[in-house]
């Protein structure tokens, strides 16, 4: 049986964005590879175990520097996984610089690199040119280069010139994780019921400044009381952003969620909002589970970001000037007053992500992929 060492920087049960395609990735060739993970430890201390049956080596961290982790143990332990695992392809979740030099240096000439392009290094200038050359280094290096779609595919300076080596494998949302239960039906029906009259929007994903959540503040001081605007999530902006709410009691922070309440909310919701504003949002997997809900959304241009490749404007949702506060407030309210502009907006949202973005699609392209990669 043929073997894939996969890296990620973190893995299950951490919960991430990168993580959650990571272990995608995993399952999907499950049947077919025999596999092992290495990353660094979300916990103190170096350690091994097992996540649905496959071994994974968890490396020490003793710092973070600019959301890098660095581990003393990585280099030694990234070699001894390669030469006792001995493995027919790699497949390297990117950015993860430190490892990349690692990576570099022990990968054996015959052994076949897969690199998962997930973001460019866009908000670390100084990392950005740091690791100019590393990263050119990486993309000679890979025989498959995966980017989460097209349009950030043609965005990003390293993915444009690699030419044929490049595949677009969009993310995919685990849609038996949002089926309704009870306690989240219970849930929607009390939004509904505490919000009766109003146009209930909601937005959730970690405070962090690409996230636009500022903007999305500042569209909600141009609505009316029409309006109630739920954001869930928490992070390092949270304080900020509730400062900028003052005297705005249309705007209800939800703090961390569980699923049964996320869910409930996505239920109950009449429009969701994406406000992100730069390609570090390269895909957006909460928009795509909010359309699953069949539910129009409202979402900024970002140039060379995958977001608006994944609700079309005008289709599945309406797209507006990035940043443009006013703007986004007039979909809102556009929205607000056409009822079946909603529905329509919605069923084409549900059969959007039914037809580009479930598991069967994703783990059909992954194994496609590797299939003809290991076996060329």
């Amino acid at each position: 049986m043929k073997k894939i060492l996969h890296i990620s920087k973190y893995y299950a049960p951490f919960s991430g964005g990168t993580e959650k395609v990571a272990r995608d990735c995993v399952l999907a060739l499950a049947d077919d590879y025999a596999q092992r993970v290495i990353c660094f430890n979300h916990e103190p201390g170096t350690r091994t175990d097992e996540v649905d049956g496959v071994g994974v080596v968890r490396a020490g961290c003793f710092a973070k520097v600019a959301s890098q982790s660095l581990s003393l143990e990585y280099g030694r332990l990234l070699r001894e996984e390669i030469k006792k695992f001995a493995p027919d392809a790699i497949i390297f979740h990117y950015p993860n610089p430190f490892v990349a030099r690692y990576l570099l240096k022990y990968i054996p000439d015959g052994t076949k690199l897969v690199v998962y392009w997930h973001l460019d290094i866009v908000k670390q200038r100084l990392l950005k040119q740091l690791f100019r050359s590393q990263n050119e280094q990486l993309v000679r290096r890979a025989d498959v280069l995966v980017a989460t779609s097209s349009a950030y595919a043609k965005g990003s300076p390293h993915l444009s010139a690699a030419g044929e080596k490049c595949r677009i494998v969009p993310n995919c949302i685990d849609a038996g994780h949002l089926t309704p239960d009870a306690r989240s039906e219970r849930v929607a029906r009390q939004v509904r019921a505490e919000n009766a009259g109003r146009t209930i929007c909601f937005a959730v994903g970690r405070h962090t400044r690409y996230k636009g959540y500022d903007h999305l503040i500042r569209a909600a001081g141009y609505l009316d009381d029409g309006f109630v605007v739920y954001i869930g999530g928490t992070g390092e902006e949270t304080p900020k952003l509730k400062q900028l709410t003052a005297g705005n009691d249309r705007i209800r922070f939800l703090g961390r969620i569980d699923d049964d309440t996320l869910k409930g909310y996505m239920s109950a919701m009449d429009i969701f909002c994406f406000p992100s504003v730069t390609k570090n949002e390269a895909f957006g997997v909460a928009l795509a589970e909010a359309m699953y809900f069949g539910k129009p959304a409202v979402t900024f241009t970002i140039p060379g970001s995958g977001v608006n490749t994944v609700c079309l404007d005008g289709e599945d949702g309406i797209e507006v000037p990035n940043g443009d506060a006013k703007a986004y407030a007039d979909a809102l309210r556009r929205l607000a007053a056409d009822p079946d502009l909603r529905a329509r907006m919605g069923a084409n949202a549900r059969r959007r992500v039914e037809e580009h973005f479930l598991y069967g699609q994703f783990s059909e392209r992954i194994r496609a992929m590797m299939d003809e990669l290991i076996r060329r």
